[in-house]
């Protein structure tokens, strides 16, 4: 299913993205819960992923480095806020060389639903400095959840990693 991406009641500083995955909500909820998983789908298209630590538990911290051949590497990281299992994930989010948000780190939540065995994933993401920001923020994200949701369903498939 093509992405939704939301920005209509939505303030400046925010953006929101709604997804359908053909997998159940136990799977999807996992490949953010484990790093071998998160390590396969995250960052843009032309990126890859090429470290990844996450310690997933409230106060834990998570830091990952995204690769590509035109940009070199970027580093992020933050610190999970709440977890509820199979439900909804809290963390902050920055970038390590302070770009686009210099000095300011972002808040995401990532909720998940069920229904007819698919999984609905809705991303949160606020504050940012700028509307350039945040529509950048938009065009990356929706490609890292085309990787995401390309894995998922190979994996509902029964395909391996």
């Amino acid at each position: 299913m093509p992405a939704r991406t939301s920005t209509s009641k939505l303030a400046d500083d925010e953006l929101l993205i709604t997804r359908i995955f053909d997998a159940p909500v136990s799977l999807v909820f996992r490949m953010w819960e484990q790093r071998e998983h998160m390590i396969r789908w995250w960052g843009p298209k032309g990126f890859t992923c090429t470290s990844m630590d996450v310690d997933f538990h409230p106060g834990g911290r998570w830091r990952a480095c995204i690769e590509s051949e035109a940009y070199g590497k970027s580093w992020m990281g933050g610190q999970f806020r709440e977890i509820e299992k199979d439900r909804r994930i809290v963390f902050t989010f920055a970038w390590e060389d302070g770009r686009d948000q210099p000095g300011v780190e972002t808040l995401v939540t990532v909720t998940f639903t069920e229904k007819d065995a698919k999984t609905i994933q809705s991303f949160h993401q606020t504050p940012f400095l700028h509307v350039e920001g945040r529509d950048s923020h938009v065009v990356g994200w929706n490609q890292v959840f085309d990787k995401e949701q390309t894995y998922a369903e190979s994996l509902a498939q029964g395909e391996q990693p």
